[in-house]
This record gives C-alpha cells, sequence and structure tokens, in this order.
C-alpha cells in the first residue's frame, strides 16, 4: 500500500512536466500545419504565384487537405506499428486541419474562381465528377469536424467510432478529385492513391487477422 501511494505520488509530480511536454509538441504542431497557409499568403502578397494567382491558391489549399487528410489516416498505422502511443493525440488536431484546408479551398473555388455565379456551381455539380466528388468528401468531413470533440464522443458513444469511419470513403473521394482533375500527367495523383491504398490495406489486414478463426492446436 505504501508502495502504491509512493508511485501515486511520484507520477503527480511528472504529471505537469509531461503534460508541458506536450503542449510544447501540440503548439509545434499547429505551427507546422499552419505554414503551407502562411507561405501562400506571403507569396499572395508578393505577388509570386504565376499568371494565375487564383488557380494556384486553390491547387495548393486542395493538396494541402489532402496530404494532411492522409497524415491523420497515418496516425493509427504509426501507432501500431512504433508501439507507442503519442500519434493517437494527434490524430484529432490533423483531422480538423485537413477540414479547415478542405474548407479553404472549396470558399477560393466558390468566392475567387467562380465569383459566387452560383448558376455555374450548380451546374458543375451536376456535370464534373471531379467537382461531385470534391464536394461529397467536403460534406462528409463537416459532421466529422464539428463531432470530433470529447462531448460528441460521450453522447455518440458506440455510434461516434462508426460515424468516423466515413473518413475511409472522404479519403477515396479525395484521392479521386485528384485523378479527376488532373487531365495529362498523373503520377502526382497516382502517388496519393498509391498512399492511401497503403493506410487502407494496413487497416484490412489487421482486421481480417482480428477475424480470422484459431488455428486448431493453439
Amino acid at each position: 500500500m505504501v508502495l502504491k501511494r509512493m508511485r501515486a505520488a511520484d507520477f503527480e509530480r511528472k504529471r505537469p512536466a509531461v503534460e508541458l511536454r506536450w503542449l510544447a509538441w501540440k503548439a509545434l504542431a499547429h505551427l507546422g500545419l499552419l505554414f503551407p497557409l502562411a507561405w501562400l499568403i506571403k507569396q499572395a502578397l508578393n505577388d509570386s504565384l504565376g499568371a494565375d494567382p487564383v488557380a494556384e491558391i486553390t491547387h495548393r489549399t486542395g493538396l494541402w487537405a489532402l496530404r494532411i487528410l492522409l497524415l491523420s489516416l497515418a496516425m493509427t498505422p504509426l501507432r501500431r506499428l512504433s508501439g507507442q502511443t503519442w500519434p493517437i493525440r494527434f490524430r484529432r488536431l490533423t483531422g480538423l486541419y485537413a477540414f479547415f484546408y478542405a474548407s479553404l479551398h472549396l470558399a477560393v473555388y466558390l468566392l475567387l474562381d467562380l465569383q459566387g455565379y452560383w448558376p455555374q456551381v450548380l451546374s458543375d455539380l451536376v456535370s464534373k465528377p471531379f467537382i461531385i466528388a470534391g464536394f461529397s468528401a467536403w460534406l462528409l468531413l463537416l459532421p466529422l469536424a464539428l463531432t470530433s470533440t470529447q462531448g460528441w464522443m460521450r453522447r455518440l458513444g458506440k455510434r461516434w467510432a462508426r460515424l468516423h469511419t466515413l473518413v475511409y470513403a472522404i479519403g477515396m473521394l479525395a484521392v479521386l478529385h485528384f485523378l479527376w482533375l488532373v487531365k495529362s500527367d498523373l503520377r502526382e495523383p497516382a502517388l496519393y492513391a498509391g498512399s492511401l491504398a497503403v493506410l487502407l490495406g494496413l487497416r484490412l489486414y489487421w482486421r481480417l487477422g482480428k477475424t480470422q478463426p484459431p488455428r486448431r492446436g493453439a
């Protein structure tokens, strides 16, 4: 009993230092995830985004939304492969930043590219497959972002985990959006498609491993 109390007291002394360290790591993560936007704003103010700055802003915000989404999906495999729990602390953070950049991507398309011309927006939504895929991905991201808090986790219970499996469909739609958008050189979108296939393939492999019946004599 005395030993347990000593261990508990030791843990209480160390906890503030541990929490402070995690706050520092999360602050660095915020800075890193905001850096692409800061760099984009700097280039826009310096008029160094090329001949079509709106197209460049649209492309970059969408690309970073996809990259950060894949980073979020990589957190669970990274935890399993490393045996460490720290990647899970960054899963929600990266997921919210993926939604943030996806929302910027959509806003730039609506307000700067089409300049709020809603008839053209509606026409694109029913006639262009890459627009349909991209907008569907954003719509599915919206409830995940809204229910990412601890309060919603408690309210939804087991349904929360089922709801957040939508991220797999979102990843596939985002990759399709990029693949259908690019008409000539498919190497870059194929790289992201391959990364997504690896991340989802690892999950499928681990899930099938759990559901396989035990061997005889085990």
